[in-house]
């Protein structure tokens, strides 16, 4: 399948730089992820992403479902305003207002800023940063499942925005300790 770049994305669950295993399955193979967070107002990605997603159905049709088509294969893409289809429960705040897809690969995934060259500091490449992502949806037939995946060849950081999460600074955390010697403490009463 051919890839396809998307523009003006959110980032969520950024493990770029570091294989992980899935949230839901630890036990997994480790990959590089991200959760892609789409605005609905982005018209063209969403319409690109559709169209990939169908071009991968045809695909699928002729290379793994048998000259068949599912009546409803799975797709990786959701409605952030609603649930989650692995349990139900709500979407998190941040993900209103989007749609919401995850894409992974097994290989790390290039990663450069607005001039295309590599970023190299991994601090600089975080949850809640806009970027423009370059994935491929593929077909899927496993344990019986047929489906679309989405994999992830790189992404490009376009500007920062506030990190998602709940991570605090060292300034926040900390205050400065003054210079001062000291005190000799003998915890263990040894002389």
């Amino acid at each position: 399948m051919a890839p396809i770049t998307i523009n003006n994305i959110r980032l969520s669950y950024a493990n770029l730089f570091v294989p992980k295993p899935p949230m839901n399955n630890p036990t997994a193979e480790p990959k590089y992820s991200v959760t892609l967070l789409i605005p609905k107002t982005n018209r063209a990605a969403l319409e690109a992403i559709q169209a990939a997603i169908g071009k991968a159905v045809d695909d699928g049709v002729q290379s793994k479902w048998s000259g068949v088509r599912p009546p409803q294969p799975a797709i990786p893409i959701y409605d952030g305003d609603g649930v989650r289809p692995s349990d139900g429960s709500p979407f998190g705040e941040e993900c209103k207002g989007m749609m919401v897809m995850t894409a992974s690969s097994k290989n790390a995934p290039f990663v450069v800023d607005r001039q295309v060259q590599p970023i190299i500091d991994p601090t600089q490449v975080y949850s809640g940063m806009w970027a423009n992502v370059n994935i491929t949806f593929f077909p899927y037939f496993n344990a019986g499942k047929k489906g679309i995946g989405c994999g992830l060849n790189g992404v490009q950081k376009i500007r920062d925005d506030t990190p998602l999460g709940s991570r605090v600074t060292a300034q926040e955390a900390f205050s400065a300790v003054p210079e001062e010697a000291a005190p000799a403490v003998n915890l263990f009463g040894l002389s």
